[in-house]
């Protein structure tokens, strides 16, 4: 392969690379795509002898290295907020992500009011509703989940590792022992394995003992 086209292809994988990054909502992977596109551009600045592309590209590089620093060392506030059925902030949160909870878990057919088994929490990042979790206590130390689901937001596994793993006594202290969970689509599958939860036919199970 000649060199000219070698360094013609580098530069067109760090234009790819940044404008995929750009059509990204969540920041974390916005900013690492983004990232891989600007070292991508400052290496082919220096193979065709450009200080400017290559000065530019570096200097995003240490920016966008900055801000992921800035992302991970950050303290964030987690709350776990219960909240009846029949609340009006529940039911106005579960009409605007409707189409979105449908794509990733379309067995969620609402929530059912009135019963005190029933389980709805909110899960607060800085104090804004990052997460929910619905579902039903039963007798036996099982909760089967309706719903557990993230905003587009905040979808970097921070909220599922609070609720699941730093919150756990929470649930112990209603008796739940274990967590089921049905499988959702192919995303919301490997989010639940990554959380811990284990496959068990046609539902995923989380222990707490």
């Amino acid at each position: 392969m000649e060199t000219s086209l070698l360094y013609e292809i580098i530069g067109y994988v760090a234009s790819v690379l940044v404008a995929i990054s750009l059509t990204m909502s969540r920041i974390v992977r916005l900013r690492v795509v983004n990232l891989a596109g600007a070292v991508t551009f400052a290496v082919y600045g220096v193979l065709i002898g450009s200080i400017p592309v290559a000065a530019v590209n570096a200097f995003i590089v240490g920016v966008n290295l900055w801000y992921l620093a800035r992302i991970y060392r950050s303290r964030e506030f987690f709350r776990l907020l219960p909240v009846g059925p029949d609340n009006e902030y529940l039911h106005a949160f579960l009409d605007f992500y409707r189409d979105d909870i449908a794509g990733f878990q379309p067995e969620f057919s609402g929530v059912k009011g009135g019963k005190a088994d029933r389980l709805q929490v909110f899960v607060l990042r800085d104090l804004v509703p990052a997460g929910l979790l619905v579902g039903t206590v039963r007798g036996d130390g099982r909760l089967e989940v309706g719903l557990d689901y993230v905003t587009p937001d905040y979808r970097d596994f921070k909220v599922g590792r609070f609720l699941f793993q730093d919150q756990a006594d929470h649930f112990r202290r209603k008796g739940i022992r274990e967590i089921h969970s049905p499988p959702g689509n192919r995303v919301h599958s490997r989010y639940l394995e990554r959380m811990g939860f284990r496959r068990d036919g046609g539902t995923y199970r989380f222990s707490l003992d």
